[in-house]
């Protein structure tokens, strides 16, 4: 199976729920699409986390429990992540996820889903002409 290599702090954002990757939203986005083979909009990553949170724990068992603590402060945060690191490694292999862990939905209709027709609008662009 094909992997790729992505920083911890990525991975532990997946399986924490917290907002560690130091590429911010860029890293969630790019783990999250890489794993699903989708092209995520914002309100999936919910969805795409619950898929991939567990593969990649799946796929690292020893990042089972791993978790800042609650409350803290930044500067301890970013120093309990320099540890994480020391610990398990800066990078990681992380491989997609396997068939069927991930239900393609499309994202306007996953939107209305999640927010009814009438609160979503769509406003169809021309396409630019060659």
């Amino acid at each position: 199976m094909t992997t790729r290599n992505y920083p911890l702090a990525d991975i532990l954002t997946m399986t924490t729920g917290r907002l560690l990757s130091h590429r911010h939203m860029d890293g969630v986005y790019d783990i999250a699409n890489y794993m699903t083979g989708d092209n995520l909009m914002t309100h999936q990553l919910p969805r795409a986390a619950e898929a991939c949170g567990p593969a990649l724990l799946a796929q690292h068992p020893k990042l089972q429990g791993v978790e800042p603590p609650a409350g803290i402060d930044v500067p301890d945060l970013m120093a309990w992540l320099a540890n994480a690191e020391r610990e398990h490694g800066e990078h990681l292999p992380v491989a997609p996820l396997a068939a069927g862990q991930w239900d393609r939905q499309d994202p306007l209709e996953e939107l209305c889903d999640m927010a009814g027709p009438e609160k979503v609008i769509v406003a169809r662009l021309p396409r630019k002409q060659d």
